[in-house]
């Protein structure tokens, strides 16, 4: 389900905003009752009318992004900052990243106009791996990695349990290549976790999500998801939630 305005806004009649004022000036419909309520909340099976015209829903798409690391993962930056919609000009549907990759991380980042299905994969319950790689300051211990492996205090609370590995070592520029596996999404969560440790990230990838992965993509490029793979992503989030 999702909110009335989104929906009048995603099928490109108003922006969020004017949405709302349409629906507080009466002039919205569901299933034949006006609604003035913001909060109100429909499916793709109610009819919705606006200004007594039905409006039309956008047909779903789904797509796999490898962002760049310097680019907003956001619609619109107030800062003219460089957002993840500029790499999907030829696509006229309205379309959304599900979470966020920070400014300073690369990787694997999904993007849909379908909010129910990006609702669904970012449910707190959720638990679909995330994989990262992160490029550390220091070369973390076998006991401090363990203890992101347990999980650890931060200022939001405790983390679920993560998965780590270490890949690689740099004596000479005192640095290390470390795999760490989560499924929480909280903001900057890996740098913050490296941070509790004593081992600031220097560089930061999103390799994987679930059972999607970067292959066949280089840096800024797209693709879209199968039929299958997004019945599998529906079918794994609802395993876990």
């Amino acid at each position: 389900m999702e909110r009335l305005q989104k929906v009048i806004a995603h099928a490109g009649i108003a922006s969020r905003r004017k949405a709302e004022e349409l629906i507080l000036e009466g002039r919205v419909k569901v299933n034949g009752s006006v609604v003035k309520e913001l909060g109100r909340k429909v499916t793709s099976s109610d009819r919705i009318e606006v200004d007594g015209v039905q409006i039309e829903g956008e047909e779903p798409v789904y797509f796999l992004f490898y962002k760049p690391r310097g680019v907003i993962s956001s619609v619109q930056d107030d800062k003219g900052r460089k957002v993840v919609t500029d790499f999907f000009e030829t696509i006229k549907e309205r379309i959304y990243p599900v979470g966020r990759l920070d400014y300073d991380t690369s990787g694997l980042l999904l993007l849909t106009n379908d909010g129910e299905f990006a609702n669904l994969l970012m449910h707190p319950s959720n638990e679909i791996d995330k994989v990262y790689v992160a490029k550390t300051k220091g070369i973390p211990t076998r006991e401090k990695l363990t203890s992101l492996s347990r999980g650890i205090v931060l200022e939001d609370g405790k983390t679920a349990p993560a998965k780590t590995k270490l890949l690689s070592v740099d004596k000479k520029k005192d640095s290390a290549i470390v795999e760490i596996t989560i499924h929480e999404g909280r903001n900057r969560q890996v740098r913050r976790m490296f941070e509790a440790i004593g081992h600031p990230v220097l560089k930061l990838k999103r390799e994987r999500y679930g059972f999607l992965t970067l292959n066949g993509l280089r840096t800024g490029e797209i693709r879209e998801l199968t039929h299958h793979e997004v019945k599998q992503l529906r079918v794994l989030a609802m395993k876990k939630s």
